[in-house]
């Protein structure tokens, strides 16, 4: 088959949509040395940014700006298939919520999550209808859809009714590179480079309500008099509405132990992971929850919600807790810090939960939905 795949994410995105798309088609390079795929990319893609290709990979450069192309396809709605513009496909792939215009390929679309339908509020107005728009109308369009998860297999099922046969589950993964640090030179440049202090609990996502950053600040200033030792480290992005967390930090008591750390490169993750004495997560709504997975194999032990798809990517090798419960995070925080007993058991779960969710068995499972397709081919 000849396999288009919508790669302008991987090169456009750092965090999410960015990291799922580098992650899964490295591994499906990797994996498949008989179908023929072509990487379609917008042209402001940075073309530093591109990986080593096997030779049966190939890049198309279209010849307009990922703007451009959002606003004529989506917005003009002109007719501009991309199975004529970028060439001939026997299936085209979109990771990014929506399909392009195709004019007689099968379509595939990813659908990492339901957030700006399960959670309106944590998304711009702006961004909100945009998605709600596009979403469903690329759904419907689509051949197949791919879920990253059960949960969201669910949401997709109940939300738009989508038939449960129109949907395969292709999950993420973590990389190897995700792993224990010990290299002491390693572990104190990261230190210095974002000013970490000793002992801290580790928040990490982009700034939004959706990851309830303000949750975790309420319920570290409940542990924070007991616990002088310890400060609060939240890494990530600003993506939008995120005032409201500086302003919460601003104004708790213990605002001298909460500190911002930023975006944090790639490189520096597993360090960021190894360094943290608890990793906490308790965002309201997941599609998948990479850094939980991320945060196990380096060997943090981690509290997260207990809400979509967090206790599938978690098992039993976390502390759940419902995520706006404030009371329940400040003492799962508490016990995570000062009972070692339960340290050394999340630690010990952590480790064997990774290894089940590998890009190499993601890019298997979506090789496999890939020759379902084979049957209508020629």
């Amino acid at each position: 088959m000849h396999i288009g795949i919508w790669y302008t994410p991987a090169l456009r995105q750092g965090a999410g949509i960015g990291r799922y798309t580098r992650g899964i088609v490295s591994a499906l390079a990797t994996l498949d040395t008989e179908n023929r795929y072509t990487l379609v990319v917008s042209a402001d893609s940075p073309p530093e940014k591109l990986p080593p290709l096997p030779p049966n990979f190939h890049i198309k450069r279209l010849p307009f700006s990922e703007r451009w192309l959002t606003i004529l396809w989506h917005r003009a709605n002109l007719p501009l298939w991309i199975d004529r513009w970028a060439g001939r496909f026997d299936l085209f792939h979109s990771p990014d919520f929506v399909l392009p215009p195709l004019a007689s390929t099968p379509g595939l679309v990813t659908v990492h999550d339901l957030s700006f339908m399960k959670h309106p509020d944590g998304a711009l107005p702006k961004l909100r209808d945009w998605l709600l728009r596009v979403v469903p109308k690329s759904v419907a369009r689509a051949a197949h859809v791919l879920a990253d998860s059960e949960s969201t297999r669910r949401d997709l099922q109940e939300l738009l009714h989508v038939p449960a046969g129109k949907i395969s589950v292709v999950g993420a993964g973590v990389e190897p590179r995700f792993q224990p640090v010990t290299d002491a030179a390693r572990l104190a440049a990261v230190r210095r480079k974002y000013r970490l202090p000793e002992k801290f609990v580790l928040g990490l996502g982009t700034l939004e309500p959706r990851k309830n950053f303000t949750g975790l600040i309420a319920a570290f200033e409940r542990i924070a008099a007991e616990m002088p030792d310890l400060h609060l480290v939240i890494a990530g992005g600003k993506g939008w509405l995120y005032e409201p967390i500086f302003t919460a930090a601003e104004a708790s008591s213990a605002r001298a132990r909460i500190h911002f750390a930023g975006f944090v490169a790639d490189d520096d993750l597993p360090v960021l992971y190894s360094l943290a004495r608890i990793f906490a997560y308790p965002s309201f709504y997941e599609g998948f929850g990479i850094p939980v997975l991320e945060a196990m194999a380096c060997g943090a032990p981690v509290v997260t919600a207990d809400n979509s798809s967090l206790p599938e990517v978690a098992g039993d090798a976390a502390v759940l807790i419902p995520a706006a419960d404030v009371g329940a995070l400040a003492d799962a925080l508490r016990q995570l810090h000062t009972d070692e007993s339960l340290r050394a058991q999340c630690i010990s779960r952590g480790k064997k939960q990774p290894p089940r969710f590998t890009w190499e068995s993601a890019a298997a499972r979506l090789r496999s939905v890939y020759d379902e397709f084979a049957t209508t081919v020629g």
